[in-house]
């Protein structure tokens, strides 16, 4: 990123691992080859990545707005570079920037989750303690943009996607006083929906969604605001609202109420990043590229000071039209500048800087399959709410978080028919406001209970709607109550239904111009044998479009009053709790309140292979993909499914994989290659599905590759030191999964609803170990035909 870069694994708890990768980094940090030959393929996989960045026009107009913003400072320059400079690196450049910074001094390593820390601080000194102390001087760094003195502009003209509008402010250091207020000052402006900015232009149809966002830097930096405009959207009064809301600060000072609604949710953000080890090693890693790991916690305890007057002076000094960068030059008689920019003296921050003692470290939770079945409370709720079906796994967590997934069940294939707009809008509005909260009493509501809550419905089991919540032990109840009401009581307002129109409007218009998008709808439309109307149909963009313009708030309560309701239900909640306090709100929240269309799942009809090529042309896209799809007459259950997962996480998936290793590796030619499967819990009909992205112009060579290491695979089969180290790798992938107590809290809602327990995943587990070389390699054979795939190319092709 602007100032530091990171190197990291996540990984499941296990000693050997965590020595052999930090074994691995002091090796890295000072002797690795940097050698030429590795330039070669390296150059046109970061090339690639480069491309991929240019299909997107929101990242476009980022680069250059950024590159007017800073004129001297290399914060005005993208971390990737310049195709020419990625394309014409010399090796003594790379070997020389190594040699320079790739050094004990200039490193910090952060450690967070589950491990021993004496051992871990002995191994740390073993492996990197034998490291000589550099001789060299590390340069100082000297450059210090000055105060600009006139607006600037950047306007960008590229063919797909929406309008979008940008305004970057020059801004203190990240760890300057002055960031606290301005990290309150953006919340204030770009949250939504209480924010300025999404009332007045998101919610007064000027724009479909708005966003801030106060960067933190170790040298002077800056706060950006911005708003994503529906198709029919005039940019122009946007801009003039945009700007507008930002800089009437004078006239329109900052309220007592909008500010403690920000540091809320600012504080909540902040504790909630305790709850993911990986998070928060990332954020630490932030502060420490401000100049020290400390001021993670100095910049909480600067918000919770931060005075309404702090902010006001702030924002008088800070949003200034002469101290934007947008679209538009505007000469100043009378300019008026902001202060000076200085670099922060980070150790004088710092004196009398007290840290809030650590809360206690949770105590080690074996995840595996056995354990979690034994730990795991199952059954139903009583009486009036026997339809909601428990799995209950407390265990102690940092913070006392808890996570929790709830599934409802409801509907049938009649009653989806002409529904799948409508199903997603639905699950979108009903944090949105209730017949006796508002959307704003909502939004503050989950501020104060430190809770998050997602409503999410997968197109691929209608009727499921699925409600994740991130909480804390404390909170969990009257969160739950809460989303209890939510789900029977929800507003449907049309001003807010409309809005969500938008937004979803301009992600179709948007995904309608993207290579991957354009070719998932073709391929998937030539798959699927269902009219148009069944919800199990592909539709195409403009089908989209035209479902979305129909959809009414009273048709969202009629489906409603169908589909959801208390029959079916799922909930799985790992973490720490009080059981009997949890199984009272969940009683409270869901008893009596029966699904009038009992849910019946939908079938999805196996489908025969339709082999061919298709190929589509995107004008003006820089990045181009590869897709393949072929349908199996195969779910999770069956006897071979084990050995074709591995045989196809041994073609395409880590980089291990063949596909990896010759596309990426030794030729260079994507940024990402890839091969899965999908699998289907019930149905006979799970996917097989493999892809890549690529510079266009080498759309030949990567399709040829790809169908080389596939046919080379089936001929040749693979080899058993490549099936061992697989094994090593999907098995600690999958006991990866169990130690994130979201994904934990999801298996468990999915085994209730299959009636099943983690027995199950054991028992993969136990296949996966097992498997034989002759196994793998007769599934790969027996069920992937080259012959049989679809394949398809979208790129901003020549001929």
């Amino acid at each position: 990123s602007f100032d530091r870069t990171n190197y990291f694994a996540s990984f499941s708890a296990n000693e050997a691992h965590l020595q052999w990768y930090l074994d691995w980094l002091a090796d890295a940090m000072t002797n690795s080859f940097i050698a030429r030959k590795d330039l070669v393929t390296e150059m046109t996989v970061v090339r690639n990545e480069w491309e991929m960045g240019e299909n997107s026009p929101a990242s476009v107009l980022w680069e250059k707005a950024m590159a007017s913003h800073y004129q001297w400072h290399n914060y005005g320059k993208t971390t990737i570079g310049a195709r020419s400079d990625v394309e014409n690196v010399d090796i003594s450049r790379l070997q020389a920037f190594y040699r320079l910074y790739y050094q004990p001094d200039n490193a910090t390593l952060i450690l967070s989750g589950k491990f021993e820390p004496n051992k871990v601080l002995q191994q740390v000194q073993q492996y990197f303690g034998r490291i000589p102390k550099p001789k060299r001087e590390r340069p100082r760094q000297y450059t210090l943009e000055p105060a600009q003195d006139g607006e600037r502009q950047v306007t960008l003209r590229r063919r797909g996607g929406t309008a979008q509008v940008l305004a970057l402010y020059h801004a203190p250091p990240g760890s300057h006083p002055d960031h606290a207020a301005m990290e309150l000052l953006a919340q204030v402006m770009g949250d939504s929906p209480a924010g300025r900015l999404h009332k007045s232009l998101t919610e007064a149809n000027q724009a479909a969604s708005t966003w801030a966002w106060p960067a933190a830097l170790h040298d002077p930096g800056f706060v950006a605001f911005g708003a994503t405009l529906a198709p029919h959207h005039d940019h122009k009064p946007a801009t003039d609202t945009l700007l507008t809301t930002l800089e009437s600060v004078v006239a329109s000072p900052v309220s007592a109420e909008e500010l403690e609604r920000a540091r809320t949710k600012y504080l909540k953000s902040w504790e909630l990043q305790f709850a993911d080890s990986e998070q928060l090693g990332v954020a630490l890693s932030e502060s420490v590229a401000l100049g020290d790991w400390r001021l993670h916690f100095l910049n909480r305890d600067r918000v919770k000071a931060v005075t309404l007057a702090d902010v006001q002076r702030v924002a008088l000094e800070r949003l200034l039209p002469s101290n934007r960068t947008l679209g538009v030059y505007l000469p100043t008689e009378q300019p008026q500048r902001a202060p000076a920019p200085v670099f922060t003296d980070v150790p004088a921050q710092l004196k009398g800087f007290v840290p809030v003692a650590r809360e206690a470290a949770a105590p080690v939770f074996d995840t595996s399959p056995a354990n979690i079945d034994a730990r795991t409370e199952r059954g139903r709720l009583a009486a009036q709410a026997s339809g909601v079906q428990l799995a209950l796994l407390p265990k102690a967590t940092r913070g006392q978080a808890v996570q929790a997934m709830l599934v409802l069940r409801g509907g049938s294939l009649q009653t989806f028919a002409g529904q799948a707009e409508a199903l997603g809008l639905m699950a979108a509005m009903f944090d949105k406001g209730s017949k006796t909260l508002s959307r704003q009493q909502v939004s503050d509501r989950l501020d104060a209970l430190r809770t998050q809550v997602s409503f999410a419905v997968n197109p691929a089991e209608p009727g499921a709607l699925r409600v994740a919540i991130s909480s804390r032990r404390e909170f969990l109840p009257a969160a739950l109550e809460l989303v209890g009401s939510l789900l029977r009581e929800p507003r449907f307002d049309a001003a807010i239904l409309e809005e969500l129109k938008r937004q979803a409007q301009a992600d179709i218009e948007t995904a309608r111009h993207e290579p991957e998008a354009i070719l998932h709808e073709a391929l998937f439309r030539r798959l699927t044998p269902y009219a148009r109307g069944d919800i199990r149909h592909v539709r195409s963009f403009e089908e989209r479009l035209a479902d979305l313009k129909g959809v009414t708030p009273q048709g969202l309560a009629a489906l409603h009053q169908q589909v959801l309701g208390a029959s079916r239900v799922e909930l799985a909640v790992v973490g720490d709790f009080e059981a009997p306090a949890l199984k009272a709100a969940a009683h409270k929240a869901l008893a009596g309140w029966p699904t009038a269309v009992e849910f019946e799942p939908v079938a999805m009809q196996g489908v025969q292979p339709q082999p061919g090529r298709l190929s589509f042309k995107t004008p003006d896209k820089q990045n181009a993909a590869l897709s393949v799809v072929l349908p199996l007459a195969l779910n999770e259950d069956d006897a071979d499914a084990p050995a074709l997962t591995m045989a196809t996480y041994l073609l395409g998936n880590g980089g291990q994989s063949r596909l990896w290793d010759r596309i990426r590796e030794r030729e260079g030619l994507s940024y990402n290659v890839y091969s899965a499967i999908n699998w289907s819990n019930v149905d006979r009909l799970s996917w097989w599905i493999g892809g890549a992205i690529f510079a266009p112009a080498n759309r030949a060579r990567v399709e040829a590759a790809f169908k080389e290491e596939l046919e080379r695979a089936r001929t040749q089969g693979f080899t058993p030191k490549e099936l061992e180290q697989a094994k090593g790798g999907l098995l600690s992938f999958r006991s990866l999964a169990r130690a994130q107590d979201m994904n934990l809290a999801a298996a468990w809602a999915r085994n209730l609803h299959l009636g099943r327990s983690f027995a199950r995943s054991a028992q993969m587990d136990a296949q996966i170990r097992a498997l034989t070389l002759d196994q793998v390699n007769a599934a790969l054979r027996k069920y992937i035909d080259p012959s049989q795939l679809l394949w398809g190319v979208a790129g901003d092709f020549k001929d």
